[in-house]
């Protein structure tokens, strides 16, 4: 079973928003999405796809939307991104949901021996944040270890996490994330967020035990990328 990541797929099939106004390599990006998720992904795997799901406004806005990815491949584990807007409440959410699809918030999903972890991420802090980005990011920070505390305390060692937002400021990874990741056995970090220029301040690689992979579509070539695999 192996398991892949991929980030900011933006589907908008209710509300048709023409992607390639970001750049041409988005025209008919949901297009090479199933195609190389077809190509990588069997039925038996896992795909985590962190934030910036759908353009939707409303949670029936994103019906099509989670068809879509429904119909691909493998089961999935959603987190919500900074412009799903859609999703509200996470029972709402959930109960929306087609077979197939978990979406992480406050909790984890089992996979194995494995956690998956996750919550949204914000702006890590830096010299220009202002104060309600501040508050922000300590919100999301309680998110992290409410997820990561949750695994831990139902036997998970060892915890895939995702953001949608990177943890890192300048190439730095976050202190706050980086704490949290050491104290719970974060292994694996996946996340997205950034796009076209943007695409130079990724980081990528382990950094003190943890491998980091930055999964924004755009980046990846819309493909899946591949996390790791296990028996």
């Amino acid at each position: 079973m192996k398991i892949f990541a991929l980030a900011d797929v933006h589907l908008s099939f209710f509300n048709s928003k023409p992607m390639d106004v970001f750049g041409p390599e988005w025209r008919n990006h949901h297009l090479l999405i199933a195609e190389k998720w077809r190509q990588l992904v069997a039925p038996k795997d896992w795909v985590l796809i962190c934030g910036d799901i759908s353009w939707a406004m409303h949670l029936p806005e994103a019906e099509e939307d989670l068809k879509f990815i429904a119909q691909l491949p493998g089961k999935k584990v959603l987190i919500r991104g900074n412009h799903d807007y859609w999703w509200k409440s996470i029972s709402k959410v959930r109960n929306a949901l087609p077979e197939g699809i978990q979406a992480i918030q406050n909790d984890y999903v089992p996979l194995g021996d494995i956690a998956v972890c996750g919550t949204r991420g914000w702006i890590v802090p830096n010299n220009q944040m202002s104060e309600a980005d501040e508050k922000i990011y300590s919100r999301e920070i309680i998110r992290t270890e409410i997820s990561l505390s949750k695994a831990e305390k139902d036997g998970f060692k060892d915890k895939i996490f995702m953001l949608h937002f990177p943890p890192f400021q300048n190439k730095l990874l976050d202190p706050g994330f980086k704490h949290l990741f050491s104290s719970y056995g974060v292994r694996w970090c996946v996340y997205g967020h950034m796009h076209g220029s943007d695409h130079r301040f990724a980081v990528e690689g382990m950094i003190d035990g943890v491998s980091y992979t930055f999964a924004a579509a755009d980046f990846t070539g819309f493909s899946p990328v591949e996390i790791l695999e296990i028996e």
